[in-house]
């Protein structure tokens, strides 16, 4: 199971965010085939968010048999193959250095400083 997390400050609709999350987390292989998702109202809960939000995420995915809802029992990751291009996940980069970049600024960091910074992270 992955831990959902979504973040107001990206612009990003939080619908969005919980959809990007399950694609990549399949993709990743965090989450498996057959695993069960929280419940709409678990993680709206869970997440502070309104269960139309959530509900939306799903139906997307559903629409794109990402996840499978069985009444009664849940909603299901699919028997789907979900690849992230690498398109997507440049554009993805992209928006994360973006973020990095102006939330680093703001501190007065350079892009020097960021850099040497994550390099002693490896």
């Amino acid at each position: 199971m992955i831990s959902f997390v979504l973040d107001p400050r990206t612009g990003i609709p939080f619908y969005r965010q919980i959809i990007d999350q399950i694609r990549y987390g399949i993709a990743k292989g965090n989450l498996k085939i057959g695993e069960q998702l929280p419940t709409v109202r678990g993680l709206a809960v869970e997440l502070k968010v309104n269960l139309n939000t959530v509900a939306k995420a799903y139906k997307e995915l559903e629409i794109q048999n990402i996840l499978e809802t069985q009444q009664g029992t849940g909603t299901f990751i699919s028997k789907v193959d979900v690849a992230i291009t690498p398109g997507e996940k440049e554009k993805r980069l992209q928006e994360i250095c973006n973020e990095f970049y102006t939330i680093g600024a703001s501190y007065g960091f350079t892009i020097e400083d960021m850099i040497n910074h994550l390099q002693k992270m490896k």
